[in-house]
């Protein structure tokens, strides 16, 4: 029997059981197959807890990289009712309608022409019309004002060190509180596709690129985010070890890569100077060894972790290896890429459960683990009866009674 919410805003984790984190990967249109996944997992929570459920009433944190950091501020920011600006069934209509003003395309040989001129001369994209639409979205709404706490990855290269937009910070450095606009265009801001972006917030200064650069699975710098807050004795996070992965709840979702294709070998690549690490057969070599350097490197340190610590049960990662062609591409805007990405996501569900092998690095299924569905389902759950148990420790709930 469904049961609705007594409440909209999430109590902290002190009066409950587990510490709940989403992450989600950069992958630019990829961002389709997370979408996907998400509206999923939060049509299940709206058959327990009715149709107003939204994913930010459930996740202590929120984290996202260029893509995800995207469709992060899309579902944790507010409109003008205090709810979120998005269901996660409206994130696969908003890549859609706007992907392809994002990654104009040009076809043919002529496209190939044009794209390897501008890699020489700029970035491949202006990046205005994604800007003008951030812009548009979010208007002035600041970090401070999401929803639930968020982790947003950025680059400064002034600086060259990473630059996270966490709403833990704020209190330490208030200029740390941005415009979300802001973050949004700075963690998306990919090299090679996208100008980088400077923008200044009250008096400091950031020179930001894409985030996947420090973190394209930012699955750590939410752990990370909390367990310093545990550290720092806030107040939310009373009587937690820091050291505590069993009271973590993860689902960390990938945008989908090609590491099964093998694109790219030591023969050739020893024969390429600058140009063709930036632009090789309409792909950015250089870009994509990071990108996915940087969110196997996360995923197999979590799986160590959860594992030697007997709560695999409580991380899930849900990403596709598989991806062939135009499929891995993070600007193939066109329709019929598109809708295959949809497809991919919509597959994805139905596959196995995978688990990264400690001694391959490729994803295994796990026995008995059912399907990605079926395991969103079951978090689906453990989400909300740990949002019950909270409010039903909470002081408004004692107050009540």
């Amino acid at each position: 029997m469904e049961r609705r919410l007594s409440s909209l805003k999430i109590q902290p984790p002190t009066y409950g059981n587990l510490i709940t984190i989403l992450s989600i990967d950069g992958g630019g249109v990829r961002g389709i197959i997370p979408g996907v996944v998400l509206a999923k997992l939060e049509s299940e929570l709206q058959n327990i807890d009715g149709a107003d459920a939204r994913l930010v009433d459930y996740f202590d944190m929120i984290a996202g990289t260029s893509t995800g950091g995207l469709i992060t501020t899309m579902v944790a920011a507010p409109n003008e009712k205090g709810r979120p600006l998005y269901a996660a069934k409206d994130i696969v209509p908003f890549y859609l309608e706007n992907s392809p003003k994002i990654f104009p395309q040009i076809s043919g040989v002529l496209g190939s022409v044009v794209k390897l001129l501008k890699v020489l001369t700029g970035p491949r994209y202006d990046g205005k019309y994604l800007h003008k639409l951030i812009r548009g979205i979010l208007g002035t709404t600041k970090l401070h004002q999401t929803l639930t706490s968020v982790a947003i990855p950025t680059f400064d290269i002034k600086k060259l060190q990473p630059t996270i937009f966490s709403t833990y910070q704020i209190p330490i450095n208030p200029d740390m509180d941005a415009p979300l606009a802001d973050v949004c265009i700075g963690t998306s801001a990919a090299p090679t596709y996208f100008p980088p972006y400077y923008f200044k917030n009250n008096e400091e200064e950031f020179n930001l690129i894409d985030g996947g650069i420090a973190a394209n699975n930012p699955t750590l710098v939410a752990i990370r985010e909390v367990t310093k807050q545990i550290m720092n004795e806030n107040p939310n996070f009373s009587g937690m070890d820091p050291l505590d992965y069993k009271r973590f709840l993860v689902i960390s979702l990938g945008g989908g890569s090609n590491r099964l294709e093998k694109k790219y070998n030591a023969k050739e690549a020893s024969k390429w100077g600058v140009i063709s690490w930036l632009f090789e057969n309409n792909n950015t070599p250089i870009i994509d060894c990071y990108s996915e350097a940087s969110k196997d490197m996360v995923d197999y340190h979590n799986s160590v972790v959860f594992q030697a610590l007997h709560s695999e049960d409580k991380y899930l990662r849900i990403d596709d290896d598989t991806l062939r062609g135009e499929l891995a591409s993070v600007d193939v805007a066109t329709k019929k890429n598109m809708d295959n990405l949809v497809k991919v996501g919509e597959d994805l569900l139905k596959k196995t459960v995978t688990r990264v092998n400690l001694d391959t690095g490729l994803y295994d299924p796990v026995e008995n683990g059912g399907t990605n569905e079926e395991a969103l389902r079951r978090f689906a759950k453990l989400l909300s009866d740990e949002r019950k148990v909270r409010e039903s420790k909470s002081p408004q709930a004692n107050t009540s009674t």
